[in-house]
């Protein structure tokens, strides 16, 4: 097939795009490179890749792009909370004003794949699982911008959405902002993190059990298609102590501390059903204590600055 992938070279784009290749796919990938990442140089050497440097937003890009594809994967956003908060604006122009102007030239038999995610749950009730039913409720403008453009794809037919639990796992553009990676990282170079609110739960999904749910859907179109799925791990619905209590499981000189006062600004807390999408044939493969050793190996060989691989997709 002909794919589309904006924000190609993002977290999840960097694993997704390699793995289409490698899938017998022809892939366009378009990114605007605004962390100046390297991330997609394995993929040059290919015949059926190929790269825009453009951002989502320009209209003459997007509908030249948009015209030859057979499925489309919209995922350049300001991705995660603080980063929306910080730029309010940049994050609506292109979570949803360029996703409405993509439509305008999206064809309706081309095939469209969005990863949202569940953090629309917000804070959910004690003990209750979050389906695809329960009502969205999000408590950041990053979780809002989702939501609101989840509903503009629904809308207009032909796509599935995937309402990602938290995201976890190694990727040639890494991000150390997402909660498990955070932690991993805080382990591997500090040995202790300071915990808020540590009994939050929320449900995780390596990002290769990511990219392989894009690809179900894509090899079982007609059975998923028009549906919204939550993805993540069913046994991994855990809280921030408890997460921490298995990375400690690997690093055992990993000490963490629960501070009694002050609070996460990140308020989500919510057990999250994947039944939908297993009933659809999909499991996970990628467990939340694999993810972890294969963080520590990660963060043996790559060490930055906290803030310089966060906030892309």
């Amino acid at each position: 097939m002909k794919i589309l992938v904006t924000g190609a070279a993002g977290y999840i784009g960097s694993v997704l795009v390699p793995t289409l290749l490698g899938e017998g796919h022809q892939v366009t990938a378009v990114d605007n490179f605004m962390h100046n990442q390297a991330s997609l140089l394995e993929c040059c050497y290919h015949d059926k890749f190929n790269i825009i440097r453009a951002d989502v937003r320009d209209e003459k890009t997007v509908s030249s792009c948009v015209k030859d594809a057979d499925v489309i994967f919209p995922l350049a956003c300001l991705t995660g909370a603080p980063i929306c908060s910080r730029f309010p604006q940049e994050a609506g122009s292109i979570l949803v004003d360029a996703l409405k102007m993509m439509l305008k030239y999206r064809r309706q038999e081309q095939k469209i794949i969005f990863p949202t995610t569940n953090s629309g749950y917000g804070i959910g009730q004690r003990g209750v699982f979050c389906t695809e039913e329960t009502p969205l409720k999000p408590v950041s403008l990053y979780g809002r911008l989702k939501v609101e453009a989840e509903k503009i794809l629904t809308d207009s037919g032909n796509c599935v959405s995937f309402r990602l639990a938290t995201v976890f796992g190694a990727s040639p553009r890494m991000r150390i902002d997402l909660l498990v990676n955070d932690f991993v990282y805080r382990a591997v170079t500090d040995g202790f993190v300071v915990v808020f609110e540590a009994d939050a739960k929320r449900n995780y999904i390596h990002i290769r059990d990511v990219v392989r749910g894009f690809l179900h859907a894509i090899n079982n179109w007609d059975k998923l298609k028009n549906n919204i799925y939550n993805l993540g791990l069913s046994d991994a619905n855990i809280s921030k102590r408890e997460l921490c209590e298995k990375i400690k499981t690997c690093l055992p000189r990993f000490y963490y501390g629960v501070a009694e006062v002050g609070e996460d600004p990140d308020k989500r807390d919510y057990i999250v059903s994947n039944e939908k999408i297993e009933k659809a044939g999909f499991k996970p493969r990628f467990s939340l204590d694999d993810g972890i050793k294969e963080l520590i190996k990660a963060y043996s060989i790559v060490k930055y600055r906290k803030n310089e691989f966060s906030n892309n997709p």
